[in-house]
């Protein structure tokens, strides 16, 4: 028969219908396996219970976190949504206040915004008092003002609602990524985030065709009706279903027996065992101001070199999306390949989302990462000497493939290096600078036009952000691996080694 430290990691690695008799009567009852921990510390021999991070890391998933992990998705689809909607609306919107579409430049500026400022602020607020509600207030937030658009009727009013409707969405977005990384297991961690932002494209791809049925029938309003109600009949349902981050509970000093409630959903056969407190406390990061530790313990290089090719693949992102279909058309390709290029860039960006934290697994998150850049840096490049529409049209769908994979990997990035106590500030900080990046990419696009640049300077201009992530991406990787004080402390330790049986 197996030892007992052998019964005891079974316990946690598989639900209860997996637990053998043999293992039930060897250990008495199944409780007790989990109780049974060793350590190798002067030969003796240690009991405690599992802690939180062991229940969640190695056993596997439940149907508790796989829902957890759809709601969250369900708030990037319509954050996807209500954010590329506004593209396809913005020469109804004009045509109906009388202004020309040229002059909507402060309404899409006025959105990224606010995204920008609720993503630096929604962080600190969360890692102060929790992600759950952050994520149903800004939901509804989203909701409210998306619904006052329809209603606007002024380009000033616009301009307004947009802002205040990005101050909803950048609030859920980063909070998402950080409860859902908390229920995640680590070996599944940069899957489950860097699939989380398929829900970017894919709902940009819902808002086009939500816009093509519904604004030949019912108007622009329309659009912003069904992107205001839907987050409001999602925010009912985030109030019943959403769970707070049960690692936070931990962190935050949290009442156990609602620890205790939450775990036994994830681990039902574990509901009247008591849970070890994880082996390094984060109550020091809870004091003062979250942001200023994200400088602390080793993490400041580590902070500035996330930060940058945030910004820069933001940056590419938004110039090649605002501008790409004008500048093809000023390369002499037909009106409709503008439209083309932008949708294979979106099923593009779909796929490589959802294979990106497989990738980063595979073959590390650094190295994937640095060939994104160096790939999308060529991509761009040959773009500025594609004369073929086929060409173009592939290299556009690789582009997507590359740029949104890119995001959806320095997203699972982010989650990782930071622990719990910091987590949602560090996700939202890095969102917000890149969310500038995202502010900078239209306007460049915009100035060089402004100066008669073609479409061939223009792309080859855009090869320098994307190689000064090469830069960043390769020296953040070279900096890990040559110096142990670049590894900042996290909350989590390997699990002690067991005993020989």
């Amino acid at each position: 028969m197996p030892g007992p430290h052998v019964l005891a990691c079974d316990c946690l690695r598989w639900p209860r219908r997996r637990v053998t008799q043999q293992a039930i009567a060897a250990n008495g009852h199944i409780r007790s396996c989990v109780k049974q921990e060793y350590s190798q510390f002067n030969g003796d021999r240690m009991d405690r219970a599992a802690t939180i991070s062991e229940i969640i890391d190695q056993r596997p998933l439940s149907s508790f976190q796989i829902t957890t992990m759809v709601l969250c998705g369900m708030v990037i689809v319509l954050d996807g949504f209500d954010t590329q909607s506004i593209g396809f609306l913005a020469p109804s919107i004009a045509e109906t206040l009388r202004v020309s579409v040229k002059t909507f430049g402060p309404v899409f500026m006025a959105a990224l915004i606010g995204l920008m400022i609720s993503s630096m602020t929604a962080g600190p607020i969360a890692d102060r008092w929790g992600r759950k509600w952050p994520i149903v207030i800004c939901t509804l937030l989203f909701g409210t003002f998306a619904l006052l658009t329809a209603r606007s009727t002024s380009f000033n009013q616009v301009v307004l609602f947009r802002f205040l409707t990005g101050l909803g969405l950048g609030g859920a977005m980063s909070n998402v990524v950080a409860l859902m990384s908390e229920y995640a297991p680590k070996r599944l961690l940069a899957v489950f985030v860097t699939m989380l932002f398929c829900g970017m494209p894919a709902g940009a791809l819902l808002g086009g065709l939500v816009s093509s049925v519904m604004l030949p029938r019912w108007g622009w309003q329309s659009v912003f009706y069904a992107g205001g109600i839907l987050p409001f009949v999602l925010a009912l349902v985030l109030m019943k279903a959403l769970p707070e981050s049960v690692r936070f509970l931990e962190v935050s000093g949290a009442d156990r027996r609602k620890i205790g409630n939450i775990m036994a959903r994830i681990s039902p056969e574990l509901r009247e065992t008591p849970l070890s407190q994880s082996p390094i406390s984060d109550q020091d990061l809870r004091r003062g101001m979250p942001v200023k530790h994200l400088f602390t313990e080793g993490r400041t290089v580590l902070t500035i070199l996330l930060w940058i090719p945030y910004f820069m693949n933001l940056l590419i992102l938004f110039l090649v999306v605002s501008w790409l279909p004008a500048l093809l058309r000023q390369a002499g390709l037909p009106i409709s390949a503008g439209i083309t290029a932008i949708s294979l860039f979106s099923v593009g960006g779909i796929i490589g989302s959802f294979v990106e934290g497989y990738l980063m697994n595979w073959l590390g998150a650094q190295g994937v990462l640095t060939a994104e850049f160096g790939l999308s840096a060529l991509l761009i490049a040959s773009l500025a000497f594609s004369a073929s529409l086929p060409v173009t049209m592939t290299i556009t769908f690789a582009m997507g493939f590359m740029l949104e994979g890119a995001q959806g990997g320095l997203n699972a990035l982010a989650a990782t290096v930071y622990p719990t106590a910091i987590r949602a500030t560090g996700v939202g900080w890095a969102m917000g600078i890149g969310r500038i990046g995202s502010i900078v990419g239209p306007m460049l696009g915009g100035m060089m036009l402004a100066r008669d640049w073609g479409p061939r300077e223009i792309f080859l201009a855009g090869t320098i952000p994307a190689l000064c992530a090469v830069v960043a991406t390769l020296l953040s990787s070279w900096l890990a691996k040559s110096s142990s004080g670049y590894r900042p402390k996290t909350e989590v330790l390997e699990k002690p080694p067991l005993s020989p049986s």
